[in-house]
Protein backbone atom coordinates (compact mmCIF):
# COMPACT_ATOMS: atom_id res chain seq x y z
CA UNK A 1 0.00 0.00 0.00
CA UNK A 2 1.65 3.66 -1.00
CA UNK A 3 2.86 5.52 2.14
CA UNK A 4 1.81 9.72 2.31
CA UNK A 5 5.79 9.41 2.08
CA UNK A 6 6.03 7.32 -1.29
CA UNK A 7 3.34 9.88 -2.65
CA UNK A 8 6.02 12.54 -2.17
CA UNK A 9 8.97 11.31 -3.25
CA UNK A 10 7.02 9.71 -6.01
CA UNK A 11 5.70 13.28 -7.01
CA UNK A 12 9.07 14.79 -7.17
CA UNK A 13 10.53 12.01 -9.38
CA UNK A 14 7.81 12.15 -11.52
CA UNK A 15 8.12 15.88 -11.88
CA UNK A 16 12.27 16.15 -12.25
CA UNK A 17 11.38 12.95 -14.42
CA UNK A 18 9.07 15.50 -16.68
CA UNK A 19 11.36 17.99 -16.93
CA UNK A 20 14.45 15.79 -17.89
CA UNK A 21 11.69 14.33 -20.81
CA UNK A 22 10.89 17.66 -22.43
CA UNK A 23 13.88 19.60 -22.58
CA UNK A 24 15.51 16.25 -23.60
CA UNK A 25 13.10 16.43 -26.54
CA UNK A 26 13.48 19.74 -27.36
CA UNK A 27 17.70 19.93 -26.79
CA UNK A 28 18.01 16.78 -28.63
CA UNK A 29 15.56 16.25 -31.04
CA UNK A 30 13.82 19.40 -32.23
CA UNK A 31 16.31 22.05 -32.12
CA UNK A 32 18.80 19.74 -34.13
CA UNK A 33 16.04 19.03 -36.61
CA UNK A 34 15.46 22.84 -36.94
CA UNK A 35 18.88 23.95 -36.72
CA UNK A 36 20.61 22.79 -39.32
CA UNK A 37 24.67 23.63 -38.78
CA UNK A 38 24.53 25.47 -41.91
CA UNK A 39 21.86 28.15 -40.58
CA UNK A 40 22.32 28.77 -37.01
CA UNK A 41 22.86 32.74 -37.37
CA UNK A 42 19.63 32.57 -39.15
CA UNK A 43 18.19 30.51 -35.90
CA UNK A 44 20.41 32.07 -33.38
CA UNK A 45 16.83 32.24 -30.78
CA UNK A 46 16.00 28.48 -31.02
CA UNK A 47 19.72 27.71 -30.77
CA UNK A 48 20.17 29.22 -27.72
CA UNK A 49 16.42 28.20 -26.21
CA UNK A 50 18.30 24.85 -27.11
CA UNK A 51 21.65 25.49 -25.31
CA UNK A 52 19.09 26.89 -22.48
CA UNK A 53 17.15 23.63 -22.19
CA UNK A 54 20.14 21.20 -22.36
CA UNK A 55 21.28 22.69 -19.27
CA UNK A 56 17.78 22.46 -17.48
CA UNK A 57 17.69 19.03 -18.54
CA UNK A 58 21.04 18.15 -17.02
CA UNK A 59 20.91 19.38 -13.82
CA UNK A 60 17.01 17.82 -13.16
CA UNK A 61 19.42 14.57 -14.15
CA UNK A 62 21.38 15.24 -11.65
CA UNK A 63 18.80 15.35 -8.88
CA UNK A 64 16.66 12.92 -10.27
CA UNK A 65 18.21 9.53 -9.65
CA UNK A 66 18.69 10.32 -5.77
CA UNK A 67 14.79 10.93 -5.95
CA UNK A 68 14.41 7.67 -7.44
CA UNK A 69 16.80 6.54 -4.94
CA UNK A 70 14.52 7.23 -1.54
CA UNK A 71 11.65 5.56 -3.90
CA UNK A 72 13.75 2.09 -4.83
CA UNK A 73 16.12 1.78 -2.29
CA UNK A 74 14.26 -1.03 0.20
CA UNK A 75 14.34 -3.00 -3.21
CA UNK A 76 17.73 -3.01 -3.57
CA UNK A 77 20.06 -0.89 -1.41
CA UNK A 78 23.22 -1.75 -3.37
CA UNK A 79 21.38 -1.86 -6.82
CA UNK A 80 19.85 1.93 -6.33
CA UNK A 81 23.40 2.88 -5.28
CA UNK A 82 24.97 1.79 -8.82
CA UNK A 83 22.01 3.33 -10.64
CA UNK A 84 22.37 6.45 -9.00
CA UNK A 85 26.30 6.21 -9.97
CA UNK A 86 25.24 5.10 -13.06
CA UNK A 87 23.44 8.21 -13.78
CA UNK A 88 25.05 11.01 -12.24
CA UNK A 89 28.65 10.26 -13.88
CA UNK A 90 26.79 11.11 -17.15
CA UNK A 91 25.98 14.47 -15.84
CA UNK A 92 29.84 15.95 -16.28
CA UNK A 93 30.36 14.77 -19.42
CA UNK A 94 26.89 16.22 -21.14
CA UNK A 95 27.84 19.42 -19.28
CA UNK A 96 31.31 20.01 -21.17
CA UNK A 97 29.92 18.37 -24.01
CA UNK A 98 27.36 21.34 -23.92
CA UNK A 99 30.38 23.60 -24.16
CA UNK A 100 30.92 23.21 -27.33
CA UNK A 101 27.64 24.40 -28.15
CA UNK A 102 28.49 27.33 -26.58
CA UNK A 103 31.78 27.78 -28.57
CA UNK A 104 29.86 27.58 -31.59
CA UNK A 105 27.99 31.07 -30.23
CA UNK A 106 31.30 32.48 -30.53
CA UNK A 107 32.13 31.49 -33.74
CA UNK A 108 29.43 32.44 -35.12
CA UNK A 109 29.44 36.01 -33.57
CA UNK A 110 33.15 36.43 -35.05
CA UNK A 111 31.99 34.75 -38.68
CA UNK A 112 34.28 32.13 -38.33
CA UNK A 113 34.33 29.58 -41.10
CA UNK A 114 31.82 26.96 -41.27
CA UNK A 115 34.68 24.20 -41.15
CA UNK A 116 35.42 25.33 -37.42
CA UNK A 117 31.87 24.94 -36.62
CA UNK A 118 31.13 21.60 -38.19
CA UNK A 119 34.17 20.46 -36.04
CA UNK A 120 32.93 22.20 -32.71
CA UNK A 121 29.33 20.23 -33.46
CA UNK A 122 31.72 16.69 -33.77
CA UNK A 123 33.28 17.34 -30.78
CA UNK A 124 29.61 18.16 -28.94
CA UNK A 125 28.12 15.36 -30.48
CA UNK A 126 31.25 13.04 -29.42
CA UNK A 127 30.54 13.99 -26.38
CA UNK A 128 27.53 13.27 -26.34
CA UNK A 129 27.97 9.79 -27.55
CA UNK A 130 29.95 8.96 -24.70
CA UNK A 131 27.07 9.97 -22.21
CA UNK A 132 24.57 7.69 -24.02
CA UNK A 133 26.36 5.04 -23.04
CA UNK A 134 25.65 5.87 -19.00
CA UNK A 135 22.28 7.47 -19.94
CA UNK A 136 21.34 3.25 -20.93
CA UNK A 137 23.72 1.47 -18.31
CA UNK A 138 21.95 3.23 -15.96
CA UNK A 139 18.35 2.07 -17.06
CA UNK A 140 19.21 -1.35 -16.36
CA UNK A 141 18.88 -0.78 -12.46
CA UNK A 142 16.45 1.50 -12.60
CA UNK A 143 14.54 -1.39 -14.74
CA UNK A 144 15.10 -3.69 -12.21
CA UNK A 145 14.47 -2.03 -9.09
CA UNK A 146 11.14 -0.99 -10.94
CA UNK A 147 10.14 -4.45 -12.08
CA UNK A 148 11.34 -5.77 -8.03
CA UNK A 149 9.06 -2.74 -6.27
CA UNK A 150 5.51 -4.03 -7.38
CA UNK A 151 3.50 -0.14 -7.32
CA UNK A 152 5.60 0.17 -10.69
CA UNK A 153 3.93 -1.46 -13.47
CA UNK A 154 6.59 -4.67 -14.73
CA UNK A 155 5.99 -3.87 -18.08
CA UNK A 156 7.97 -0.68 -17.37
CA UNK A 157 10.49 -2.53 -15.88
CA UNK A 158 11.00 -4.58 -18.64
CA UNK A 159 11.13 -1.67 -21.19
CA UNK A 160 13.38 0.20 -19.53
CA UNK A 161 15.71 -2.88 -19.01
CA UNK A 162 15.53 -2.85 -22.62
CA UNK A 163 16.53 0.47 -23.07
CA UNK A 164 19.62 -0.26 -21.84
CA UNK A 165 20.61 -2.66 -23.92
CA UNK A 166 19.10 -0.39 -26.89
CA UNK A 167 21.70 2.79 -26.00
CA UNK A 168 24.45 0.27 -26.05
CA UNK A 169 23.73 -1.17 -29.52
CA UNK A 170 23.49 2.31 -30.36
CA UNK A 171 26.55 3.78 -28.95
CA UNK A 172 28.44 0.90 -29.91
CA UNK A 173 27.01 0.76 -33.37
CA UNK A 174 27.94 4.28 -34.28
CA UNK A 175 31.85 4.06 -32.79
CA UNK A 176 32.37 0.52 -34.77
CA UNK A 177 30.17 2.01 -38.22
CA UNK A 178 30.26 5.31 -39.35
CA UNK A 179 27.10 4.26 -40.92
CA UNK A 180 25.48 3.20 -38.60
CA UNK A 181 21.92 4.46 -38.04
CA UNK A 182 18.75 2.47 -36.17
CA UNK A 183 17.56 5.21 -33.72
CA UNK A 184 14.75 2.69 -33.58
CA UNK A 185 16.66 0.83 -30.94
CA UNK A 186 16.30 3.25 -28.03
CA UNK A 187 12.59 2.89 -28.43
CA UNK A 188 12.28 0.70 -25.69
CA UNK A 189 13.92 3.29 -23.31
CA UNK A 190 11.94 6.06 -24.48
CA UNK A 191 8.64 4.09 -23.77
CA UNK A 192 9.63 2.72 -20.31
CA UNK A 193 11.33 6.60 -19.38
CA UNK A 194 7.96 8.30 -20.90
CA UNK A 195 5.89 5.72 -19.24
CA UNK A 196 7.35 6.17 -16.06
CA UNK A 197 7.26 9.65 -15.79
CA UNK A 198 3.62 9.53 -16.18
CA UNK A 199 3.32 6.60 -13.44
CA UNK A 200 4.62 8.29 -10.96
CA UNK A 201 3.04 11.43 -11.78
CA UNK A 202 -0.29 9.45 -11.18
CA UNK A 203 0.87 7.12 -8.49
CA UNK A 204 1.65 10.58 -6.51
CA UNK A 205 -1.82 11.45 -7.08
CA UNK A 206 -3.87 7.98 -6.69
CA UNK A 207 -5.75 6.40 -4.20
CA UNK A 208 -3.60 3.39 -2.67
CA UNK A 209 -6.41 0.88 -3.78
CA UNK A 210 -6.19 2.40 -7.23
CA UNK A 211 -2.71 2.12 -7.52
CA UNK A 212 -2.57 -1.49 -6.55
CA UNK A 213 -4.52 -2.65 -8.91
CA UNK A 214 -3.46 -1.07 -11.87
CA UNK A 215 0.40 -2.03 -10.35
CA UNK A 216 -0.64 -5.60 -10.58
CA UNK A 217 -1.82 -5.72 -13.92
Amino acid sequence: MATSEQKQVARVAGLLYLIVVVTGIFSLGYVPSHVPPTEISSHLELYRLGIAAGLLCYVAFLLLPFALYRLLRGYGPQIAVLMVALAVVSVPISLLSLRYKLDVLTLVAQSAPQQQIDLALAAYGNGILIAKLFWGLWLLPFGYLAYRSGFIPRVLGVLLMLGCLGYLIDVFGRVLSPDFNANYVTLPSALGEIGTCLWLLAFSMRSPATVATVASE
